[in-house]
């Protein structure tokens, strides 16, 4: 495994422009694989314990600058020499890269994530109106409404896909009511399309659909653009359009935002409530805490995000010359990214940062990035997350999955985490036949944690014996059908 040199204290506070000449490790870390994907953490501690910046390579082939720890993530995340904007890559980054192909590299990713100030400044002001903290918190109510609604076709027990009724689709219904989506655009919109935020290499064999999604999508866009301006009102949506038809916005930044807003503002909170629903399955005494004691979900949900972030990476950025960072020479136009989700487990800014604490304070995690770029719907974001949880919590009682958690599939995208299905059950296990004590496990059922009808435990009475502890004369051969289980080779 590569890494960059000896590490710094990280108790110290980093100079992230020291000049040193380190030369770079010949083999990157490979960011990417089954085991990887499924709990990128263990190999996060290994980085950072070796220092703060570490040549990775992606799966397209491209290799970029990855930055570990709290504090060198932190100041990196406003470390003015970096752009976002890709005109500054250089041409192997570019050559290989997980970015789309021209045109739509040209007319869709014009966006906030990828401007610098100060033309980044005047696009963002045109949205943070639509993702005020006070607007989208008297929205509440009605995402509250679309939350139960989702839930109300389902039975009262049961099993269920968490992705398809629920964490897929309640982030699309609160966006398009946030931006004013007209509800035909909203019934026209395929959900996959959202895959195009997990672009693939140039030479990747999933290439050919990907580009087929993006075609779709960015018609999508433009009916949408010209639907607005014929029946304008005073939505998000329609302010974008004002804007560029008073020139305030190029044709290709009006697409670009649009698109930023229906992909961007939807998918990673779906992955972030999956992520969520991961880590409280895995912690079921965390899971039952949250289901009691619905007030602890505002801070719950900090240490949800702190703790396995739905943004893992954050997008590139480039130094425009050759440049020290964290004592690292990076050339000017490779690539550097900035690992959220490593920063959030730095034990040095975080106690016991690789367990999960609802009581953490403070937690000022990464989740929805630092500087410039901090997320503009993160107010949005984190009331959904309180909401779905809550919502989930309550109306799905004795959450449980019915896989196994190693066969869990997590998602390809490069810079996301997120689970593409998650199958649970929910409600009250169904009643035994046999016997009526808990935690008794038996030969019917074989689970030690449901009710039973006959009997109330070991040494219990039989019903049919009147005697505890002896065996049942219904059924008196090993291979005799029992009249109260209907089983062959059962204990009555």
């Amino acid at each position: 495994m590569s890494t960059s040199p000896d590490p710094v204290d990280p108790v110290a506070p980093i100079d992230p422009i020291a000049p040193v000449n380190v030369i770079a490790p010949v083999d990157p870390v490979e960011l990417y694989g089954p085991e990887y994907t499924r709990d990128p953490y263990p190999l996060y501690a290994e980085l950072r314990a070796r220092g703060p910046v570490h040549r990775v390579r992606f799966p397209s082939g491209v290799c970029a600058w990855l930055v570990t720890g709290y504090e060198a993530a932190h100041q990196a995340l406003t470390d003015v020499r970096l752009g976002k904007h890709h005109s500054r890559g250089n041409a192997a980054w570019r050559a290989r890269a997980s970015i789309m192909p021209e045109p739509q590299h040209s007319q869709l990713q014009v966006h906030l994530l990828h401007q610098d100030p100060p033309r980044h400044t005047a696009l963002r002001r045109l949205i943070t109106d639509a993702f005020a903290p006070q607007r989208v918190e008297g929205l509440r109510p009605r995402f509250q409404e679309m939350a139960d609604a989702l839930l109300d076709g389902l039975p009262d027990a049961g099993e269920a896909d968490l992705v398809e009724v629920f964490a897929g689709r309640f982030p699309f219904r609160v966006l398009a009511e946030v931006i004013g989506l007209p509800p035909e655009f909203g019934k026209r919109f395929d959900r996959d399309w959202g895959k195009v935020v997990q672009p693939v290499g140039p030479s990747d064999p999933g290439r050919p659909a990907y580009e087929t999604r993006l075609r779709a999508l960015q018609q999508y866009i433009a009916d949408l653009v010209v639907h607005k301006r014929a029946e304008r009102g005073e939505d998000p949506l329609s302010r974008l359009v004002a804007a560029r038809d008073d020139g305030r916005l190029g044709q290709e930044e009006l697409d670009s935002m649009i698109f930023q807003l229906l992909v961007a503002g939807q998918e990673p909170v779906t992955n972030q409530i999956t992520t969520a629903l991961v880590t409280l399955l895995r912690h079921p005494a965390h899971l039952a805490e949250l289901a009691g004691r619905p007030e602890l979900l505002p801070r719950a949900v900090e240490e949800l995000l702190r703790y396995d972030s739905a943004f893992e990476l954050t997008t590139w950025r480039f130094f425009a010359k050759d440049a020290d960072l964290h004592g690292t020479r990076i050339p000017a136009g490779d690539s550097v990214i900035v690992s959220l989700c490593a920063a959030n487990r730095d034990a040095h800014q975080f106690p016991d940062a690789d367990a999960l604490h609802f009581d953490r304070t403070p937690n000022p995690h990464l989740a929805f990035g630092h500087g410039i770029h901090f997320c503009p719907g993160a107010t949005l974001a984190r009331i959904e997350l309180q909401i779905a949880l809550g919502t989930l919590l309550r109306r799905l009682p004795d959450l449980r999955l019915t896989v196994p958690d190693g066969e869990l599939g997590w998602i390809p995208a490069v810079l996301a985490r997120g689970v593409d299905r998650l199958p649970v059950a929910y409600g009250a296990p169904p009643a035994c036949p046999v016997t009526e004590g808990p935690g008794i496990p038996h030969q019917v059922t074989d689970r030690p944690d449901v009710p039973h009808q006959v009997t109330d435990g070991p040494g219990a009475a039989c019903p049919v014996t009147d005697r505890p502890d002896v065996p049942r004369p219904v059924a008196e051969g090993p291979h005799a059908t029992c009249p109260v289980t209907n089983g062959l080779d059962a204990a009555c």
